[in-house]
């Protein structure tokens, strides 16, 4: 059975703005059904990495918000930590980021929540009993949230071949151990080289898996649990992530997160991706590089795995502009995001999702 997804393209008029059709997308979409009165909604979102323009303007998350209050519901945009050491590793620089690159109360109309908290330790665990993972930990506030409504910017990612819902969904609202999950079966690595034997890492790490061995930082696997609050604390970056797993498998790793996230939000979740800006790589660095296609518009949908195939199937359709980094696959209906990684086989998130049962590839698009 196909799944209905909605698009709206970039014209605007006098009669109605680029930001009033956001505003009629969401509510076509199902908003009405989603939100509830007093429910409380996570909208998550990426604030950019300091130095990257690409993620999504803070003036096209207002429409949404101000939709969601329409239908009495109590709006929050949200984030979780990053695993690695950066501007967003923790809450308070996390929030000044996302203030800093637009994301104030006076532009989005909603308060700023850091998902995972502080530190990025407030998780919770959600048993699914699948391939990979038996429970998976994902941020509380998300967890506790009734409804999630995911505003994912489309664009090309290293691991995933391409950043969309799945990724948002999955990545974006893991804790810290979580995220460490996804990305290796290891526990962090000591560079000795690097290592002052300060002993920041013994004293912060809960679990005592941490000891000085002349005069050396030295991390028992056995006793370590993965919360990679020891990446952060080191103040020279002597602990590194062992980034060990295989791309399919982390494809897989991140689609059963997504169903973690979504398995208390049946009925109570709407998907929505802005294919603007579609940068080769993710928002997480520090800068982004020329938009590989044109934008196209925006797409939306109460299925998460047929918005991401819809998204690219899109981004496909159109040829690959002369002044970014693609050099093959840039025809019309060429595969734009094998052309920038082509050792990802990006559709291995898609049949997975299906395969659990997140969604359908199959879809119905609707012009709106």
């Amino acid at each position: 059975m196909e799944s209905a997804v909605y698009f709206i393209d970039l014209r605007a008029t006098f009669k109605e703005s680029f930001v009033s059709k956001l505003a009629r997308l969401v509510e076509t979409a199902g908003l009405s059904e989603v939100v509830k009165p007093r429910d409380l909604v996570a909208v998550k979102v990426h604030f950019g990495e300091r130095g990257n323009t690409a993620f999504i303007r803070p003036v096209f998350v207002r429409p949404v918000v101000d939709a969601v209050k329409r239908f009495k519901g109590r709006p929050f945009l949200t984030d979780a930590n990053t695993l690695y050491a950066g501007a967003r590793s923790d809450a308070a620089g996390h929030l000044v980021t996302a203030i800093e690159n637009g994301f104030a109360f006076p532009v989005v109309n909603a308060p700023l929540v850091i998902a995972d908290g502080l530190r990025g330790k407030s998780e919770k665990v959600v048993s699914v009993n699948r391939k990979h993972f038996r429970e998976v930990y994902i941020a509380a506030e998300i967890d506790q949230a009734d409804v999630l409504i995911s505003l994912a910017h489309f664009k090309g990612h290293e691991l995933a071949g391409f950043g969309g819902t799945l990724k948002n969904v999955g990545m974006g609202c893991a804790s810290r151990r979580g995220k460490l999950a996804q990305h290796s079966s290891l526990s962090p690595k000591v560079k000795r080289k690097k290592c002052t034997g300060c002993g920041e890492c013994v004293a912060r790490c809960v679990q005592s898996a941490i000891s000085l061995v002349k005069e050396k930082a030295v991390i028992s696997t056995k006793a370590c649990i993965g919360c990679g609050e020891c990446i952060l604390v080191c103040p020279v970056g002597a602990i590194q992530i062992q980034w060990n797993q295989s791309i399919p498998v982390f494809l897989e790793n991140m689609v059963e997160y997504t169903l973690g996230v979504l398995q208390k939000k049946e009925g109570k979740a709407l998907f929505v991706n802005f294919i603007t800006d579609v940068s080769p790589a993710c928002d997480c660095v520090p800068f982004n590089d020329a938009p590989i296609i044109r934008d196209i518009g925006v797409v939306a949908s109460r299925d998460p795995v047929a918005v991401d195939q819809v998204s690219v199937d899109l981004v496909n359709r159109e040829p690959g502009l002369p002044e970014s980094c693609l050099s093959t696959h840039t025809g019309p209906g060429e595969d734009k995001f094998r052309g920038i990684y082509p050792k990802v086989d990006w559709e291995i998130q898609l049949d997975y999702a299906e395969a659990v049962g997140l969604g359908t590839r199959r879809y119905r698009l609707e012009r709106i």
